[in-house]
Order: C-alpha cells, then structure tokens, then sequence
C-alpha cells in the first residue's frame, strides 16, 4: 500500500465548507452566527435535529448558508437516522490534500466540496448506559458509527481540516477565525486532532468495556421473545 506524503501545506486554512452533526448541541447559538458573521460566504452541511436547530438559529439567513447533507450528496437518510453522513462525497471532502493534483481530479469527478471544519460529537453512550433502565438494546442503538468516523477522518487530515469535538472549544476557534480571516492555522488542527483521537479513543473503550461485562446469558435474556 502507497502512503501520500504530502510535499506543501498551508498554515493557514479558510474555512468555508463546515459539516456540523452533534448530539451535544450546547454553544450552537453562539458558534453558529459566529461563523456566519466571520464568513457569509460559508456553507454549513448538516444533518437530522442539528440541521433544525441550525436552521431555527439562522432564520432567514438559513437559505443562503445551510445545506443538508442528503441533498448534498443525493441520498436520503435512512430510517432513524442509521445512516446519513457515510457517503464517498463527505470522506472524499474530509480527506483531500489541497496541493495533491489526483485529489483534486476526484473532487471535479465527484462534485465533491473540501469539508474545512467538521464539529461533530457523538450519540450519549455512557450516559444511556449508566441510567438505572438502560438495556443492552439501548446500548447497541446508541453506538455512534457515522460520528466516530468523520472526526477520524477529519484529525488525520490536520494538514487541512479542524476536528472540533468538544463545545468547549468554541469560542476559542471562533476568536481565532476571527483573527485570521476566517482561517485556522495548523497548530490549532493539531491540537483539536489530538483532542478528537483521544475522544474518540474514550468512546470505543467505554463501549467495549460495556459489552465485555455482559455474559451470553445477557445478551440472550435481552431478546427472549423475538429470536427466530
């Protein structure tokens, strides 16, 4: 397998496609307008719940800034949400290198955008598994796979992309965009990617810890009534 080692970056990156996809939809009032207001031109793909809140937060300026992912990449989300953001136009968008010709040959191909931003966090799994009711059914429908893997894709791309997993951050990003015309630098993408791969980290040994103390009996006394 061939590695890509790029041979020029960009400190400085213009963020003018966000995808915002959070559960934790703390700080959206702020940070949304925000980002309009440091950039009109941006555009905002989002999904499900958090593209109504977005669109209740930028009334009328809504239709000129936000899109929703499944109109982006010509495919409806599926039933309950299962699947929304895994398409090849999202990845291929998150993934891209800006000076890597053969990228930007797939991007013209495709009709893809650069994705400059993704702030993204992910379904509640260890609080609906600490409540006094929870299930292991609860558990499996709270396993985040979309989330998980655009905040991956997004920190690997440091070089390029901001993986902002933590409302905290926020203000801190806008100050800087703020600052820069509307751009990140790299040591900002590093440091969120970090953060992003620890959360992400986090999150996959809360899930495997949950499943590893459950025995056969559990998983089987669960389902009593629908196993064929």
């Amino acid at each position: 397998m061939s590695i890509n080692v790029v041979s020029k970056i960009d400190d400085c990156v213009k963020v003018n496609t966000v995808l915002i996809s959070v559960s934790d939809k703390t700080g959206l009032d702020d940070f949304v307008p925000g980002l309009v207001d440091i950039n009109p031109e941006i555009t905002i793909l989002s999904t499900g719940g958090t593209h109504a809140r977005i669109s209740e937060i930028l009334g009328d300026r809504a239709a000129s800034t936000l899109v929703a992912v499944s109109d982006y990449t010509g495919q409806p989300e599926t039933q309950g949400g299962l699947v929304k953001t895994l398409d090849f136009k999202i990845y291929l968008g998150l993934l891209t290198e800006t000076y890597n010709a053969e990228h930007q040959d797939d991007m013209k191909r495709t009709g893809a955008r650069q994705i400059d931003m993704v702030a993204v966090n992910l379904y509640p799994f260890s609080q609906t598994v600490a409540g006094p009711d929870a299930t292991i059914e609860n558990a499996r429908g709270n396993i985040d796979i979309g989330g998980p893997c655009m905040i991956r894709a997004a920190a690997k791309n440091f070089i390029r992309v901001a993986s902002v997993v933590d409302p905290a951050d926020y203000g801190m990003i806008l100050n800087e965009l703020n600052a820069e015309n509307g751009a990140t630098h790299l040591a900002t993408r590093a440091g969120l990617a970090k953060k992003a791969f620890a959360h992400t980290a986090s999150y996959d040994t809360a899930i495997g810890q949950y499943l590893a103390a459950k025995t056969d009996e559990d998983f089987l006394s669960t389902y009593p009534e629908i196993i064929k």
